[in-house]
């Protein structure tokens, strides 16, 4: 059984289970061909990226606590509105390198569009006009990455994991709800009191039981981002 869940490294020898012509199956042949990226990576980053997409376009993706960096290159793929992006996490792996090189043979523009930055996720590094993401940002770390999007007013979406109660906010409803659960209410409603619009989304559970994706923009943005996803979805029905 193939499970979209696996830790286990899509390789070379994984590749005839993509052998179609779809954006996708390219992206995985890619990822195969690198020989370095956790199975249930890939599909993590697919279905996120996929789902962002069709809310917002345009502006620099920012992918913090971004490991490979691979969420943020679907997103470039996904909709070249975007001219550029930030992956930023403290430790990248050494593999993140083989992994935009194996993407970058078989999509040549997106050469020199892809930054890559060992460095703790620092409030200057994002701006309001940013799409900043995060794919299973451990614990409070998710907290970091939805304060770092929302003191530069900026559209975020981020994936949590890990949640840990000791660290993260309950909000005092644990009692009623399961601990993770009430502490992505939490998060969700914050950002409603920030002044954000939020959608609160999943990915297939059977990529991960932790599944919930919660995506916001500012308020003000809310009319051009409607705009925006239904240009992208009319587009997808082209593809």
């Amino acid at each position: 059984m193939f499970s979209h869940s696996s830790r286990g490294r899509l390789t070379d020898r994984d590749i005839d289970r993509f052998p179609d012509k779809t954006l996708f199956h390219r992206v995985a042949r890619a990822v195969c061909h690198a020989g370095c990226l956790p199975r249930k990576e890939l599909y993590e980053a697919w279905e996120v990226a996929r789902r962002v997409r069709r809310l917002f376009r345009g502006g620099r993706v920012v992918d913090l606590g971004a490991g490979h960096g691979l969420l943020a290159q679907v997103m470039l793929l996904l909709d070249d509105s975007s001219p550029s992006a930030l992956v930023v996490d403290k430790k990248l792996p050494t593999s993140s390198a083989r992994l935009h090189e194996a993407l970058v043979d078989t999509w040549p523009k997106l050469a020199g569009r892809v930054t890559f930055l060992n460095s703790e996720l620092d409030a200057d590094q994002v701006l309001a006009t940013d799409i900043v993401v995060s794919s299973h940002a451990c614990g409070a770390l998710t907290d970091l990455v939805l304060e770092r999007a929302v003191a530069a007013r900026a559209r975020v979406a981020v994936l949590p994991c890990c949640h840990d109660l000791a660290s993260c906010d309950t909000g005092a409803i644990a009692g009623w709800v399961d601990g993770p659960i009430a502490i992505d209410i939490v998060r969700a409603m914050r950002l409603v009191r920030q002044g954000y619009r939020v959608w609160t989304q999943t990915i297939p559970p059977e990529i991960t039981p932790k599944n919930r994706l919660l995506i916001g923009c500012p308020s003000s943005d809310r009319d051009q981002v409607m705009i925006q996803g239904l240009q992208y979805t009319r587009r997808q029905r082209h593809v």
